[in-house]
């Protein structure tokens, strides 16, 4: 894998930006960032990854409707299957030559609505590949990727191209090329769930926040309960002293501070959003709330300078090895729900046509049914969404539903079809990423012949 940004985005960015860590606290982590002063974008754009920890299950996320297909489908996992008769209100078209048709599972149905008006698509059997994959190339092992089926690699491939170490993420190499049109470059890149390679960049970092806002140093308003103990404290930190190493300490701590206040006054002034985003459907999750948060950022970007910004949020429990009949419903109608408000909010602010959002996970999962569940697989669906996307549609081949047939590795795991690097090729391209680039940001794109997959 190529890890150095290109020579010329490296030298572009060099003189404003370094990095002192990627997992360390936001205060500590922005290090001597400076902001970039270029404005080449004229509009703004921004794409939200929602990553489902865990790996989906893709057989019951999109199903198989008619007769012929459910019943391959249905032979497969008896136990975990839908009933052929709760798809009805969930078809999608149009179907397949041959009479192939799909339907959302029923708790994915509040995003029936964006699927019909052309802002949703579906990519089929869509997953980590170094190259072009048949089963052949699969049974002699043939520049396959590290790891396969294993969470932690899979989770790592999807983000970066890499197994798990990897020290740059396809969004923070995005965040790398395009970060200078940004007068807050440290904003490029924000994540609203935790940390992930995804969005750690050579140049670009995560700025990391939280569903309610943005994560201040506690000790700056009071320490011990007092705040003038605070305000001294803060004063300390800020403070020029002789040392070379402290006087960049003082310097890293004083832009902290000073973005912390410039996001959170841009957040408090924010426009207020009247879609509802329903309570989570699984109690362990917080996706609406990450997805309102990510709005909210959104509807202020030009009030903070913004022209690109790449967005994190994910949820997790998907790693259904029993009970999926049971959880699986709740993941997907939280997801749903989520995945709705966020697209109608963006429609309420006027910003849907700016705005892409896309699924990943660690893989899909096996079709065959492991007692109550299903194990650990390899190609899966996906969803993007957003008014910029040509949604109404299906991109990649249907495979075929079976245990050891012509498209899986045995159990239905899927051998995918389609590439991450070419659904990320794909965004990073609708970002403004040029094609003498892309290879920066997704080392395997040479190996596919088709490098944009067309759907935004």
């Amino acid at each position: 894998m190529k890890k150095d940004v290109s020579r010329r985005a490296f030298l572009q960015h060099a003189s404003t930006l370094s990095i002192a860590g990627t997992a360390a606290p936001f205060v500590i982590n922005l290090a001597s960032i400076g902001e970039a002063s270029a404005t080449n974008a004229s509009d703004y754009k921004a794409i939200v990854c929602i990553f489902l920890y865990g790996g989906n299950d893709y057989a019951n996320t999109l199903i198989p409707a008619d007769q012929a297909n459910y019943n391959d489908y249905y032979i497969q996992r008896p136990r975990l299957a839908y009933s052929k008769a709760s798809l009805a209100n969930t078809l999608l078209y149009p179907t397949f030559s041959g009479g192939l048709q799909f339907a959302l599972a029923p708790e994915l149905s509040p995003l029936l609505p964006i699927w019909n008006s052309g802002k949703l698509a579906t990519i089929l059997n869509l997953g980590t590949l170094v190259q072009p994959t048949s089963k052949s190339s699969y049974q002699k092992n043939r520049n396959l990727p590290p790891k396969l089926l294993s969470h932690n690699d899979q989770q790592s491939y999807w983000q970066s191209s890499s197994p798990e170490g990897a020290s740059t993420g396809w969004g923070g190499r995005i965040g790398d090329l395009l970060m200078a049109g940004n007068n807050n470059a440290a904003l490029s890149c924000v994540n609203v769930s935790g940390n992930a390679v995804f969005l750690t960049g050579q140049a670009a970092i995560q700025y990391s926040v939280t569903p309610f806002g943005g994560i201040p140093l506690k000790a700056r308003s009071q320490l011990q309960g007092s705040r003038q103990a605070g305000a001294l404290l803060t004063s300390l930190i800020q403070t020029p002293v002789n040392h070379i190493l402290e006087t960049q300490l003082t310097k890293v701590n004083a832009r902290a501070l000073n973005l912390y206040d410039a996001f959170s006054t841009a957040i408090a002034n924010a426009p207020s959003i009247k879609t509802i985003f329903p309570p989570a459907t699984d109690p362990q999750s917080s996706l609406g709330s990450q997805l309102k948060e990510v709005a909210k950022m959104i509807s202020v970007s030009s009030q903070l300078g913004l022209k690109r910004q790449v967005f994190f949020v994910s949820t997790s429990r998907f790693d259904t090895h029993d009970g999926l009949a049971t959880l699986h419903p709740i993941l997907l109608q939280n997801l749903a729900e989520a995945m709705r408000a966020f697209y109608d909010t963006t429609v309420e602010l006027g910003i849907s046509n700016n705005v892409t959002t896309f699924t990943a996970s660690d893989f899909g999962r096996a079709l065959t049914a492991n007692n109550d569940g299903s194990d650990h697989g390899w190609g899966g669906h996906h969803f993007v969404m957003g008014g910029a996307v040509k949604g109404g549609r299906f991109y990649g081949s249907p495979p075929a539903l079976a245990n050891n047939g012509p498209d899986d590795i045995g159990q239905g795991r899927l051998i995918p079809t389609t590439s991450v690097d070419q659904y990320a090729a794909t965004i990073a391209s609708w970002m403004g990423v040029t094609q003498s680039d892309m290879s920066t940001i997704l080392p395997n794109i040479g190996n596919f012949s088709t490098k944009n997959l067309g759907f935004v």
